[in-house]
């Protein structure tokens, strides 16, 4: 039941990216604009019926077994409390270049005007370092955002977020409507709510008619009250970006209800809780329920599979919906 994973990578989109999340899965080059790769994935790309969907090795997608057999992919309690909802959307992504000044709106907002079950919470585990901006310096005003948005003002818009220097095993946590935009060069794995849901400030050097497609169909003017315009002091920055402990739980706790990822060294046996869970082989080269597991490979683990044993020497990154 436990599934190496290839590559998901939805083609052409607006930013650049790809090259690191080959070099990392030791893969043949991707083209210029596969930034993303969907790893056990049940959620589509916006506005899409089955692109960004993980389909099995038997061809079925993922989402449509889950949705056959709750109980077995994601355990008991978590199917008698959310049924076949994962809860769960995991990526590798490679800023091939800075990403757009962008949010994402919370629960509420996506339920009241989207019809969407979750928002968009993520979180971020660095792979490769770089710079990330986040977080208002100051207090801003709708009319002065939508201003800003109108006359793209990019200069303006990205000088307005906090700039931070990220490295290797470093954590960034990326609230519902907090203004971020990746650094290029970063390579990042990241956890977030299972919807594809962003409301871009930016898209002048993007290939992207964000004028059209950046408010997710609303228009700005209602768009933009998804986005928190009060200011994130320097002081709070460390509750949002740390580094990671070297095993263990790697997120702060406001986390947790959204989704989990722990940081597991292996050095010769290691047995992992069950439950359904995305592995991601961050170093070294490991065994995995007998299989070969190398550096860069990819798993999904179904709750039924029971506890799983790891071997050798290296390190794993478990990710995992939030506990029912």
């Amino acid at each position: 039941m436990i599934e190496r994973l290839p590559s998901n990578r939805p083609p052409e989109r607006f930013y650049r990216g790809g090259a690191r999340i080959s070099a990392f899965r030791n893969e043949p080059a991707a083209a210029d604009f596969e930034p993303e790769d969907w790893i056990g994935s049940t959620t589509t790309i916006f506005g899409e019926e089955q692109l960004g969907l993980t389909r099995l090795a038997d061809g079925t997608l993922l989402r449509d077994a889950v949705a056959q057999d709750p109980e077995s992919w994601l355990g008991a309690e978590h199917a008698a409390r959310w049924g076949s909802d994962v809860r769960l959307l995991v990526k590798l992504l490679d800023a091939g270049q800075r990403l757009p000044v962008h949010a994402h709106p919370d629960d509420a907002f996506a339920a009241r005007h989207l019809g969407h079950r979750h928002g968009k919470a993520e979180a971020w585990y660095i792979l490769q370092g770089g710079t990330v901006h986040l977080g208002l310096t100051r207090d801003v005003s709708h009319a002065e955002l939508a201003s800003l948005v109108e006359a793209q003002d990019v200069d303006v818009l990205l000088g307005l977020l906090h700039e931070v220097d990220v490295s290797p095993g470093d954590v960034v946590w990326v609230p519902p409507g907090v203004l971020h935009a990746i650094g290029a060069g970063v390579l990042l794995l990241e956890l977030q709510q299972p919807e594809d849901l962003s409301i871009l400030l930016e898209w002048r050097d993007f290939a992207l008619d964000g004028a059209a497609d950046g408010h997710l169909g609303l228009g700005f003017d209602v768009a933009l009250t998804a986005v928190q315009r009060t200011a994130v002091a320097r002081e709070a920055l460390p509750g949002l970006v740390r580094t990671a402990p070297p095993t263990g739980s790697v997120f702060p706790p406001d986390v947790d209800a959204f989704f989990r990822l722990e940081r597991v060294p292996v050095e010769g046996h290691v047995s992992l809780d069950p439950g359904f869970a995305v592995l991601v082989v961050s170093e070294g080269s490991i065994q995995l329920a007998g299989q070969s597991a190398p550096r860069g490979s990819t798993w999904l683990i179904p709750a039924g599979a029971g506890d799983i044993v790891l071997d050798g020497g290296g390190e794993v990154l478990v990710a995992r919906p939030p506990a029912a």
